[in-house]
């Protein structure tokens, strides 16, 4: 170690190889000298050799008595005076024989913990003494207090602590009910624990004490008071339960939270001045272990709160970014949010209306480091284009006919968080331009202002359009297309992806079990089978609706068949209306088949033959034949 502002912190090494001392600088900033040139690359040491390390000079010798001994005079001058360390070598420029070696510095004693947090036999050796004794119990007890879990389990170590370095008999820890406030009589305390050594009971401290002490908040040594009358030390025979007694207060601030009371029964062994300090002592140290477990209970007490009515203010604002389901594809998803939520890139989600594209929109948004930010969501397609523009970037007060007052857009509301644009195919091609300038870092100004504002927000765009399509046709801009699409996010319809269709359902079913005050158990299993062979065209949305509808209208504690308003609606991906109840399979030869499917073509087709063999792919002459062999007949009434 060469401790010089000049010397890196991996500066060179030095090693042996092939017998000999090599010397090797590691890329270090000022360099590595052996005499008076830089080394560029490994470079092996001959005996007299001075390897010069920023302001110190190391001597490689066979012989210590050699080195340094060919200096005539000391070096360049630096800072640091005539004397220089040389590793375990003093060197002394006047004097370039005089080598002195250092003694290296010893580790002499190692210890994972202080043993004044430990008990150890022979601490009631005479020879140490009291008051190092008792220092060194309260600085264990005060560490031990402070892992307490509670109130209780901290007064039992306090009494244990009290019973062991004291002349003690007896102890008691009472302390004020929760939310008790002033100062009050001694009913208002409650015993917290107590311990005795021997058999004998406890005995409360007597009235007068305890008014006393919570009175002045001073503690009380009382010795000789057997027969004190107003200490209440006899029982009801008469028999004397003590003969000198300790009340100290628990102190939290200027306030009296609680006291200890502790008295000693034989004469030969009465508390003294030095039991009140230790009392006292460790009064004042389960008090402030008191305070901090009511500050931790009222902190969890507070994140508790808080934590509910989180859920409370999500739950009525519709801000859930929890995604439903366990399948394939939806865990694929969720891997792809956990990928783009720490970024600040622009995110384009996609698929079908109905899928969740804004609760996934969220999801992001509550899993990226801008979760504690505004989060601002906008249809693109309920407004008209002017509306659009004063929506995204707002606008100044006379602007436009009715722009009473200024009013900042969602760009300028979701600074520092995220603005979820939905339906971003529908933006018309002026607005498009505007805002992508926006997304490219630029700042922008309100409709009818001219004051420049840039913003930090993020970007998430959803739609269900194929935008690739539009770009193609000139409806949507080719340069804002991939500006959009940094990060890209596919959303699969709830058709293909039965397996979530029980779990959304289920979730549903709860959710609105809650809001209506119902008590459906479940769904039949018929009603569960209807809902997984449904291919559900408006995908998740119409999945809710229909829970919904049934919680609403259900008049059993299942939710049956009957309970399931299901259509009869094509899927975005279907060309015809598919039924809800799947055809029944009928066995078929494959001739049969083929000449079902002929008829079937040759009806669609008005009997037009050249099409219909056009779609078959097979010759015309071919065609005759085929009718010919399954006497297929053209309907009466066909021209």
């Amino acid at each position: 170690m060469i401790r010089d502002e000049r010397c890196s912190r991996h500066h060179s090494e030095i090693f042996l190889t092939q017998d000999r001392w090599t010397v090797r600088d590691l890329e270090s900033r000022n360099g590595t000298m052996v005499g008076s040139e830089t080394i560029k690359e490994d470079r092996p040491l001959d005996p007299g050799d001075i390897v010069r390390i920023a302001h110190t000079q190391m001597a490689y010798v066979h012989n210590l008595s050699t080195a340094f001994a060919d200096l005539e005079k000391p070096p360049p001058a630096t800072d640091q005076g005539d004397e220089t360390s040389i590793g375990p070598l003093t060197a002394n420029w006047e004097d370039p024989q005089s080598l002195e070696l250092r003694e290296p510095t010893l580790i002499t004693h190692r210890r994972g913990r202080t043993r004044f947090l430990e008990r150890a036999e022979g601490d009631d050796d005479i020879s140490v003494p009291r008051v190092g004794r008792a220092a060194k119990e309260l600085c264990r007890l005060a560490f031990e207090l402070a892992n307490q879990p509670e109130a209780v389990s901290a007064s039992r170590l306090a009494l244990a602590g009290l019973m062991e370095n004291t002349n003690a008999d007896a102890a008691g820890v009472f302390l004020r009910p929760s939310g008790s406030q002033g100062k009050s009589a001694g009913n208002a305390l409650e015993l917290m624990a107590s311990q005795t050594r021997g058999e004998s009971p406890y005995h409360h401290v007597s009235k007068f004490l305890t008014d006393t002490v919570l009175r002045e908040g001073e503690a009380v040594l009382a010795r000789n008071v057997e027969n004190d009358s107003t200490l209440g030390l006899r029982d009801s025979r008469g028999e004397i339960l003590a003969t000198s007694v300790i009340c100290a207060p628990i102190r939290q601030d200027s306030r009296v939270v609680g006291l200890i009371h502790l008295y000693a029964t034989d004469t030969r062994r009465p508390l003294d001045p030095d039991d009140l300090e230790f009392t006292l002592a460790l009064a004042e140290n389960l008090a402030l272990a008191l305070k901090n477990l009511q500050r931790q209970q009222e902190l969890a007490e507070n994140l508790n709160q808080s934590n509910s009515e989180i859920v409370q203010l999500r739950e009525r604002l519709g801000d859930e970014s929890e995604l439903v389901g366990s399948s394939e594809l939806m865990m694929k998803v969720q891997q792809e949010v956990l990928r783009a939520a720490p970024s600040r890139a622009t995110v384009l989600i996609r698929g079908e209306s109905g899928v969740g594209k804004e609760l996934v929109a969220r999801a992001v948004h509550f899993a990226s480091a801008r979760k504690s930010g505004p989060l601002k969501c906008l249809n693109c397609a309920a407004l008209t284009e002017s509306l659009l523009e004063s929506e995204l970037f707002g606008h100044e007060r006379g602007a436009f006919t009715g722009a009473t007052e200024r009013k900042h857009g969602k760009f300028e509301a979701a600074h520092k968080g995220t603005l979820v644009l939905d339906e971003i195919g529908e933006m018309s091609p002026s607005i498009q331009a505007k805002f992508l300038r926006v997304l490219e870092g630029h700042p922008f100004e309100r409709v009818g202002g001219s004051k420049a504002i840039q913003v930090d927000t993020r970007v998430i765009a959803s739609t269900n359009r194929n935008l690739e399509k539009a770009v193609a046709e000139g409806r949507f801009r080719r340069d804002l297309f991939f500006r959009l699409n940094v990060v890209e996010i596919v959303v699969p319809p709830l058709r293909r992806r039965p397996q979530d269709i029980l779990d959304l359902s289920k979730h549903f079913l709860e959710k609105f079990n809650a809001e209506t005050g119902r008590r459906f158990k479940s769904f039949t299993p018929e009603a569960l089978k209807r809902l997984q062979q449904y291919r559900w065209p408006g995908n998740v949305r119409e999945l809710k609706n229909v829970v919904e509808r049934a919680v609403v209208l259900g008049r059993s504690e299942y939710i049956d068949v009957d309970d399931l308003a299901l259509t009869n609606l094509a899927t975005a991906g279907d060309s015809a209306e598919i039924s809800l109840t799947p055809p029944a399979f009928e066995p078929l030869s494959l001739a049969d088949m083929e000449a079902r499917h002929i008829a079937a073509t040759l009806q669609a087709f008005q009997w037009n033959k050249s099409k219909t063999s056009a779609v078959l792919g097979i010759e015309r002459s071919t065609l005759d034949r085929k009718i010919r062999r399954y006497k297929i007949e053209r309907p009466e009434g066909d021209a």
